[in-house]
């Protein structure tokens, strides 16, 4: 990953051919607790893309993640998930995106050492830290997961 080199990081990328698409496959494949995968999920707010990083454990409530970001959300289709991080879903990784975005971080992502999120395609994930997560994404810190 380019944008993590850019960043000072140097991520060991796996590959499973059995495909990480959904955080359980994820956390099977690489032999982790499911709340250390983050889902790297894009919304609309008023019509802009958003990032939510979550938990693998945890849903998004969608009306506090409006609440939070200060509009109406709703959910990205797949060719604007595409348009807007330059990924297909699945795959998204949570930075290096084809244009910026404004990120959020589930707080349950920071409760574990390392957490694993996709590397740009729906069969690779890398790890990283929360704090590296945290930086890299540019996210703000913030509870929008569902109870």
């Amino acid at each position: 990953m380019a944008a993590a080199a850019e960043l000072g990081m140097a991520p060991e990328i796996l590959r499973f051919p059995e495909g990480t698409r959904t955080a359980e496959h994820a956390a099977a494949a690489v032999g982790c607790e499911l709340g250390q995968i983050v889902k790297s999920l894009v919304f609309l707010c008023d019509g802009e893309p958003v990032l939510a990083l979550t938990s693998g454990a945890n849903r998004v409530n969608t009306k506090r993640l409006g609440t939070l970001l200060g509009g109406k959300i709703s959910r990205a289709d797949a060719d604007g998930v595409r348009e807007a991080t330059g990924y297909a879903i699945g795959g998204t990784p949570p930075f290096g995106h084809a244009q910026p975005l404004r990120a959020v971080a589930d707080p349950a992502l920071l409760t574990y050492d390392t957490v694993w999120a996709a590397a740009g395609t729906p069969d690779t994930v890398f790890e990283l830290t929360p704090g590296e997560l945290v930086k890299a994404s540019g996210a703000e810190v913030a509870e929008f997961a569902a109870d």
